[in-house]
């Protein structure tokens, strides 16, 4: 009787009007969405298009529906709040360009820890096996015999990090300064393992670059955390 109403040939062609717009949106959840309810309709279709239903045909769309499901699923937590880990939700504001996903990827390989004591993170001209992101703290910089002091949440060793260089400058923090360390090797492996990661982290880095640009003209400056709060909010 529900074939008098909606005949079979409706419903694989609106399935096949959905599948189109799917491919057409940019969206991953609206195209997922889209993709998973062609995929009911086609289902739809197999079990009323012959006198018996397309067991087969059903049971493929309906493994390929959850495939598709689970890849949704997926979307959402990585754009979800709750995909912040609980030590590092404080943090999250520093990195507001990141999905909640990305941001958890990069700082559960990273150890958190405060410093007891004055300590040299980078040496001009030594390898950097770690790459630093300072959560509070002044960074004190020495390069070539210049001295100049930068604002606190700003990466160190991102230039040696990804021209596999040694250090340009020395690098000072003292006692109090809050860090996350992450192991060079390590996040090498990882990023070429997967795409995404490599992405959020490069994005991390660019972000980073463009602020340290907007100090390189006049570091010296007694300003610098005036000017610093005025460039992230722009970038906000």
């Amino acid at each position: 009787m529900l074939n008098d109403v909606v005949p079979p040939e409706w419903i694989v062609l609106a399935a096949g009007v959905v599948f189109t717009l799917g491919y057409l949106i940019i969206n991953q959840v609206i195209l997922r969405l889209m993709i998973l309810t062609g995929t009911l309709l086609y289902i739809w279709y197999y079990a009323v298009a012959a006198d018996v239903p397309l067991w087969e045909a059903i049971y493929t769309s309906i493994v390929m529906g959850v495939a598709n499901v689970i890849g949704l699923c997926s979307l959402f937590w990585r754009n979800s709040p709750l995909a912040v880990p609980l030590a590092h939700r404080d943090i999250y504001p520093q990195f507001e360009g990141l999905p909640p996903g990305d941001f958890r990827e990069l700082v559960v390989r990273a150890r958190r820890y405060t410093l007891d004591a004055d300590t040299d993170i980078s040496t001009e001209g030594a390898a950097m096996p770690s790459l630093f992101y300072v959560i509070s703290g002044a960074i004190q910089i020495e390069k070539r015999g210049e001295r100049f002091v930068m604002p606190p949440r700003l990466f160190v060793g991102e230039v040696a990090y990804l021209s596999q260089q040694p250090s340009a400058a020395t690098t000072r923090l003292q006692a109090g300064a809050e860090v996350l360390e992450w192991d060079v090797t390590a996040l090498r492996a990882r990023a070429a393992r997967k795409s995404r990661f490599k992405l959020a982290l490069e994005a991390m880095i660019s972000r980073d670059l463009a602020l340290k640009v907007a100090f390189a003209v006049a570091p010296r400056e007694s300003n610098w955390q005036h000017d610093a709060e005025k460039i992230r909010s722009a970038r906000a």
